[in-house]
């Protein structure tokens, strides 16, 4: 890498068209601030309807289609400036519309508060009456039975608007850790063994594992986690406000933990949860077996945390441009239809995508929705793993972009359940089509090794993310202290449970938690092993059956939003996650490419 190629830019410095277009949602400043004035107003005219949904069909339907209304609006609003707050988050004036957006989200949420207790209030036969009266209500069917299903958990008007009003503290968490972690935290610059300088960011954290100088990658590890490490007692004490609100929730909804509110949420059964970590304890050997190769290919004595990266398959060009990215995933995704890969094509052509990292722009990658378009921030970094990412992201937007297509506002936001599923079909048909056309040899163990790595950070590390979130969340639950200590300790184990006698389990790995955003995203991280599950079985009938598989993949899932529970809506396409079915032929599909690799470099 040259001095050029590892200087990160500032905002400014990035071509406009490597970013994304938030024109599209308002062409100014005073565009957004113009409908923050117009939500407020909304929201006055929807307080009028508190003491009124039972009194007549006219006003129930008349609150629903305002709600939605406001819905409108507001995916756009907060999209932009959360999106703007992404692009630097050094940038206080974009920080403090994010702040305003929040702020907004919770007096609506106050607002509105009133409706779901309300709705709740409605007799049966009344609602029924309801119905036949106005025909539009039935659009509103499954909304309000959804509603009704959480009887239970719902509180009276006085508590809800309480719950409501608290939601801006319950944020904090979250927001304090973006700051941190996003705007506050740098890493020591490291040299290579030939005196160069690097620079450690989030971005570039990952590219220097997969050194092939095992110095660098030691270094670029001590580097990272030495940072994290002199702020273990502040990450602490934020993952520990973050619990202590999921439970303080949990408990004031009913719920028996936080685990059960979470998934209700998404209408799953916690035993779905359960099955995934049992699933993965069983077929551990595996993970055992691929890190024993691994140790062997790498020629190791020890194996470390930082080896994990580094590709065990050499001499293979892996340098990918983001315009080269783009072509592989278009012919890789061919088989999904003209339709589709029309679509794609649209958003690569119109700046739905922020692609390249500049100086304080959020790490990672993520898509977000809006009627508009979908938006994609990525860190590409002309890579492999990147070039995945992007196959990733597309993924999500255009789960967005057919639901919004076919579902009105009501139902077009399809469920956390579900949100990494065609993410990762993508990720698996890119895969199928990079092996089915490499005629070299060697790189055709490279990408054996990148899926295997890939299924290895999205099914096992997940499912170990999800159970160290739920551990640390019943010990919460039973008043135990959730220290820097306990975390670290409890990290730590776990590794070592999930990567057996073959790995040394370093110190420095027992600080990984803090580097976790999805941990204040509740009982986020199992979905995607339980995505990857389905996404694994959903690519094998696209690539056996063809046409009607696609047909019933985008018809009955990419399109359904919300419109069915999210079990029944990938059961409708063809998948049943209520059973441990999936996860353990998408072990078996591991297993099977493990041997496959394990033959190839023998």
């Amino acid at each position: 890498m040259s001095d050029t190629e590892n200087k990160i830019p500032l905002r400014s410095e990035v071509a406009v068209e490597n970013t994304w277009a938030l024109e599209d949602l308002y062409a100014t400043d005073d565009d957004w601030k113009a409908d923050m004035e117009r939500l407020k107003s909304m929201m006055q005219q929807a307080c009028k309807y508190q003491g009124k949904l039972s009194q007549s069909s006219e006003q129930l339907l008349a609150f629903l289609k305002l709600q939605d209304d406001v819905t409108v609006i507001l995916t756009d609003f907060i999209n932009y400036s959360f999106r703007r707050a992404d692009e630097d988050t050094r940038n206080t004036t974009y920080q403090g519309f994010k702040s305003q957006t929040n702020s907004l989200i919770v007096s609506l949420s106050s607002a509105l508060s009133f409706a779901e207790p309300e709705i709740l209030s409605i007799p049966d036969e009344t609602l029924e009456q309801f119905y036949q009266e106005q025909a539009e209500l039935s659009v509103y069917k499954r909304y309000i039975h959804d509603i009704r299903r959480k009887k239970a958990h719902i509180l009276s008007n006085a508590e809800e608007k309480i719950m409501a009003a608290a939601g801006e503290m319950a944020q904090a968490p979250d927001e304090i850790y973006g700051l941190l972690n996003n705007a506050d935290m740098t890493f020591p610059d490291i040299t290579d063994s030939n005196g160069k300088q690097l620079h450690v960011t989030h971005g570039s954290f990952i590219p220097l594992l997969q050194n092939s100088d095992v110095k660098v990658r030691k270094a670029a590890f001590e580097s990272l986690y030495s940072t994290y490490d002199s702020l273990k007692n502040t990450s602490a004490a934020l993952l520990a406000a973050q619990m202590k609100q999921l439970q303080f929730n949990a408990d004031m909804r009913h719920y028996d933990s936080a685990l059960a509110a979470a998934l209700d949420s998404n209408n799953v059964d916690t035993a779905v949860y359960y099955n995934l970590i049992e699933a993965v304890h069983e077929n551990m050997d595996a993970m055992y077996k691929y890190v024993r190769l691994r140790k062997k290919l790498l020629g190791v004595e020890e194996l470390h945390m930082y080896d994990l990266y580094t590709p065990i398959v050499s001499d293979v060009d892996s340098y990918i441009s983001f315009e080269d990215a783009k072509a592989n995933v278009l012919d890789a995704l061919a088989v999904m239809g003209e339709d589709y890969v029309s679509i794609l094509k649209e958003g690569f052509n119109n700046r739905w995508i922020d692609v390249y990292e500049n100086v304080g722009k959020r790490s990672g990658a993520y898509s977000a929705g809006t009627r508009k378009h979908p938006y994609v921030l990525l860190n590409h970094n002309n890579d492999l793993n990147t070039e995945f990412t992007l196959a990733h992201e597309m993924g999500h937007a255009m789960h967005t972009y057919y639901s919004n297509e076919h579902q009105s506002i009501t139902y077009a936001g399809y469920l956390i359940f579900v949100a990494e599923v065609a993410s990762t079909c993508n990720e698996s048909l890119l895969m199928h089509y990079m092996l089915e056309h490499c005629e070299d040899e060697n790189e055709r163990k490279y990408l054996m090794t990148h899926f295997l790595d890939g299924f290895r950070t999205t099914l096992f590390r997940q499912a170990q993310f999800a159970e160290f979130e739920h551990i640390a969340h019943r010990k919460m639950q039973k008043g135990e202290p959730v220290t820097k200590d306990v975390l670290n300790e409890l990290w730590h184990e776990l590794n070592v449970q999930y990567y057996g006698p073959d790995m040394r389990v370093d110190d420095e790995i027992s600080y990984e938690w803090m580097r976790i955003p999805h941990f204040y995203t509740p009982y986020y991280v199992y979905q995607y092993s339980t995505g990857y599950s389905a996404a694994v079985a959903f690519s094998k009938k696209i690539l056996e059956e063809g046409k009607p598989a696609v047909d019933k993949y985008i018809g009955n899932f990419l399109c359904g939003g919300c419109s069915k529970n999210p079990i029944e809506l990938l059961k409708s396409a063809g998948v049943d996650m209520s059973t441990p079915k999936p996860v353990d032929d998408a072990l078996n599909v591991f297993e099977d490419y493990l041997k496959q690799f394990e033959t190839a470099t023998k």
